[in-house]
């Protein structure tokens, strides 16, 4: 009962941190979502496939929550739990730290500003950290092994996404800071040696 209890956490406040500021934007007259959104070929592709799997995750891991039959010992539940807190953390972080920057795919140009400060100075994307985290945490704690492989194959297309549409967009957006930035954080965690 404890881990259901654990996993109604991180589910409620990770996916209601993310409609809340969805709503908070939208209120501001900001468009939060800009997935598929005057994109064509492999990009717009890579978008509304990561929209679809990140959409059909959290019913899943509704599904495993409610089911609740662990094959996994229970330190790896506890470690899921662990994972799923700190993922929802980082989350919170990350979109704190962007304000009215943060969105859901990559924006038309001039529409957000580069984010280098808070949780932005250890890792260039924590707001996908923080879903990789609750995928994993959540798949620990329920192991529900479709819900790993779905939660792999979001995970993938995350990466998919910032590799070949989020990083070459930075790039020709913010030019030399954002190659300076890229420089000395890492893509997920960590800064260089060299700029510490």
């Amino acid at each position: 009962m404890l881990f259901q209890i654990g996993g109604i956490f991180i589910l409620l406040a990770f996916y209601g941190c993310y409609f809340l500021k969805m709503l908070s934007q939208h209120r501001n007259g900001i468009q939060t979502s800009q997935i598929g959104r005057k994109k064509q070929g492999l990009a717009r592709f890579i978008e509304i496939a990561m929209s679809l799997a990140a959409t059909a995750v959290p019913i899943l891991e509704l599904a495993s929550l409610i089911r609740n039959t662990p094959s996994l010992p229970l330190w790896a539940r506890i470690a899921g739990l662990c994972a799923g807190l700190a993922g929802t953390a980082v989350f919170l972080l990350s979109t704190a730290a962007m304000g009215d920057s943060w969105r859901a795919g990559v924006p038309q140009a001039g529409e957000t500003r580069l984010i280098t400060n808070g949780i932005y100075q250890f890792s260039r994307n924590p707001a996908f950290l923080g879903f990789d985290l609750v995928y994993l945490g959540m798949f620990l704690l329920f192991s529900g092994w479709i819900l790993l492989a779905l939660s792999a194959l979001t995970a993938l297309l995350f990466h998919l996404q910032i590799v070949t549409v989020e990083e070459p967009f930075l790039t020709r957006a913010f030019g030399g800071s954002y190659i300076a930035y890229r420089n000395q954080v890492h893509r997920y965690l960590g800064r260089t040696r060299r700029n510490i």
